[in-house]
């Protein structure tokens, strides 16, 4: 493997892989892939010497919004100017060639639809770009948005190929030879293995450890300085692809080994994770998800009603960010989510006041239709769940010689049959938990005479509310979901109501920021 060092790198960009790619069907025919505007011009190489001179801020500054408020005003309906067309601006350096590329791509995806051959395309200079941050010398520093996207991204279009590719039934000759000649482009273990290379490469879990042990500190501003301090991109991609494990697990129905993947982080803190908004809410969204899918249902709660209330308070800053409607989504998941949580396991002392109004003036109907457990809620589950659950793929290619069909929907139905199947053996704890919650103590054979079975299934069915109501978590222990508990002594149900824990202080603080507000209005009223 070639060593590429930032500031010398060059490229030979007369390989086809590197070819202009050509406009989409249907995109306007005017579109020329060799025409770079004058504006496009001083962003590339302002861009260029920006990351040369490592000036991190002024780096973000153009990623964020100038090119941004470039793609708004120019290319609405058509991509960038070829890589071609502007490598020779900025002394066809190689690595910031794939960079652009990698922007390049990303706009394509998010305002037109691409190719096959682009989306193949797109995998190759993913390819090029890691092995170079893995094996090159890399000399620069980059946002820690750009990392993020960049993460996210390569995520995001290993998922759209999956289900592109299992759309069979309307594959065109072309489609499906291109298929099979690059039966490589978006490999799960492709993908898997980058993404693990660079949390091993970066060394990331060591330092989080060494931080946890006050050693080191790896902060959301590390590389972020003027004194040409060492490059920040291995260690950062390297965070942000744990994260990246987590959703691509989720993706696969590996809730497991995605949530194995996050340990490293501690998401009850304040992290890395948490200084970019999209990585905050990824985060959160598939670790609550993962948690949902394992019966963890407090881990859950708890998590998703911080995120919540944390969006709550910051979506405005947020309003003219170009991921602003991506978190609007994601908040409507998560309240769902959120939702059916609190239906399967009614813990509303986890969520706070504010979060708990706007899930009720969201889904409070329906919520005390999913506690009655008849064709309705089953209704109900299902709704939410298609909503609010990850687009699931079924990453392997499909058999060419078979007749073609569509697959696309197959890894999703299966996770909402095993969803409704647990939501379905709840289904037998809401009348012993209704009775629990009246008695302090009761005999079997009472209980037993109240719900109208005899004793031995009544002793399966509380046998399956411990089962339920426990799930065991990351450390490997036993936790428990229920806000009602008991045990069995000579025939006799001692039942242990947990209590909620009364938070004085969180009245307080609302009634001070009330009687603030209070304050302030009257300051504002002019006396005649």
């Amino acid at each position: 493997m070639a060593t590429y060092d930032y500031d010398d790198s060059r490229a030979n960009y007369d390989d086809p892989r590197h070819a202009p790619v050509s406009a989409p069907a249907g995109q306007d025919i005017g579109y020329d892939p060799n025409f770079v505007p004058d504006s496009v011009k001083s962003f590339v190489v302002h861009l260029y010497r920006h990351i040369r001179e490592k000036n991190v801020y002024e780096t973000h500054q153009m990623y964020e919004t100038s090119f941004q408020s470039l793609s708004d005003r120019l290319f609405k309906d058509t991509p960038w100017p070829s890589v071609d067309a502007v490598a020779h601006f900025v002394d066809n350096d190689h690595v910031f060639c794939l960079l652009y590329r990698e922007m390049w791509f990303r706009h394509l995806y998010a305002r037109l639809s691409p190719t096959l051959k682009q989306r193949i395309d797109s995998w190759d200079n993913y390819c090029s770009l890691f092995q170079v941050v893995l094996h090159g010398v890399v000399n620069m520093q980059l946002p820690n948005q750009w990392l993020w996207d960049m993460v996210d991204e390569f995520v995001y279009q290993f998922q759209s190929f999956c289900q592109y590719r299992a759309k069979m039934k309307n594959k065109t000759e072309q489609e499906i030879a291109l298929l099979r000649q690059f039966d490589q482009a978006w490999n799960v273990y492709g993908v898997l293995n980058y993404l693990q290379a660079f949390v091993e490469k970066s060394s990331i879990i060591h330092i989080l450890e060494e931080e946890k042990e006050g050693l080191e500190q790896f902060t959301a501003t590390d590389g972020y300085d003027y004194s040409g301090g060492s490059s920040n991109v291995l260690k950062v991609l390297g965070y942000f692809s744990m994260v990246g494990l987590l959703r691509v697990h989720c993706l696969l129905g590996d809730y497991h080994t995605g949530l194995k993947c996050l340990l490293p982080i501690d998401i009850s803190q304040q992290g890395v994770f948490t200084s970019v908004i999209g990585s905050h809410i990824t985060t959160i969204y598939h670790y609550g998800f993962a948690n949902l899918m394992l019966r963890r249902y407090v881990d859950a709660i708890h998590e998703f009603n911080r995120i919540l209330l944390y969006i709550y308070k910051t979506k405005q800053y947020h309003q003219k960010s170009p991921q602003y409607e991506q978190i609007l989504k994601k908040n409507e998941q998560m309240y769902a989510l959120l939702a059916i949580c609190v239906s399967l396991c009614p813990q509303g002392k986890l969520v706070d006041e504010t979060v708990n109004s706007q899930l009720r003036e969201k889904y409070g109907e329906k919520m005390i239709r999913m506690q009655r457990y008849d064709e309705e809620a089953f209704a109900i589950y299902d709704e939410l769940f298609s909503y609010a659950c990850p687009k699931f793929i079924t990453p392997s290619a499909p058999s060419f010689e078979e007749p073609l069909v569509n697959y696309n929907q197959d890894a999703y139905r299966l996770q909402l049959k095993l969803f409704l199947y647990e939501v379905k053996q709840q289904q037998l704890l809401s009348g012993v938990r209704t009775f629990l919650k009246v008695y302090s103590t009761i005999s079997l054979g009472q209980l037993a005479i109240y719900m109208e079975v005899d004793e031995s299934t009544l002793r399966t069915i509380l046998l399956t509310y411990k089962h339920k109501t426990h799930a065991v978590d990351s450390a490997g222990k036993i936790m428990s979901n229920a806000d009602v508990d008991f045990f069995i002594d000579d025939d006799v149900i001692h039942v242990v109501e947990s209590k909620p824990v009364n938070r004085y202080g969180d009245f307080f603080l609302r009634q001070i920021v009330k009687l603030e507000g209070m304050i302030n209005d009257l300051d504002r009223v002019k006396l005649d």
